[in-house]
């Protein structure tokens, strides 16, 4: 008499273009958290207001508009093309709190970098570089703006709890239930057979 089979289905990746837009965001945040904490802090907290100090906002504001369409550009992707199965040894709980994770990460990553351009341009505080100016999208209003800079430093503070959630969750995957979530987004990492 045969046994019954306890195979696992193979572990499907993320596609390339799936994994190049989430990676092109992490390197974007990785400078973006440490360069916006130490301009505020430049300019708020120690009134430097000098060329480095204007130079790092440029560049924030830079990025986080970046940030922000590399992400709708991933929504778009993933709402056309879907996403793989989830690693097939998760049990359910698991899948749940990660795709909730991924959600709250998603519209995190679109509501930080949305409020922290309307409080830069209720401010106003368009200019980019000395070379141009960003597109005013509502009338000055400073104390309005204070509210949206409140917001966005609001909205930052619980992305970085989540991305750190995130991190820890792929890490614990990885090193003690050794399974492939990981490897789905780092192919090198992979543990066992994949599905081409």
């Amino acid at each position: 008499m045969s046994r019954p089979s306890t195979a696992v289905a193979p572990t499907q990746l993320y596609s390339r273009t799936a994994r190049v837009l989430h990676w092109l965001t992490v390197l974007l945040l990785a400078a973006q958290f440490p360069v916006g904490f130490y301009m505020a802090y430049r300019g708020n907290t120690l009134n430097v207001w000098d060329s480095l100090t204007n130079t790092m906002y440029s560049g924030h504001k830079l990025s986080g508009l970046l940030i922000l369409l590399i992400v709708v550009l991933r929504l778009l992707y993933r709402t056309t093309q879907g996403a793989p199965p989830d690693e097939p040894t998760l049990e359910p709980w698991h899948r749940m709190a990660g795709h909730l994770n991924h959600w709250l990460l998603y519209a995190l990553l679109i509501a930080a970098p949305i409020a922290g351009y309307i409080g830069i341009a209720l401010f106003p505080a368009l200019d980019i570089f000395g070379l141009f100016k960003l597109p005013a999208l509502v009338a000055p209003d400073k104390e309005a703006a204070k509210t949206l800079f409140a917001w966005h430093g609001a909205l930052v503070i619980a992305l970085g709890a989540l991305i750190t959630l995130h991190i820890g969750a792929a890490l614990y995957h990885y090193l003690v239930r050794k399974d492939d979530v990981l490897g789905r987004m780092l192919p090198g990492l992979l543990r066992r057979t994949r599905r081409p």
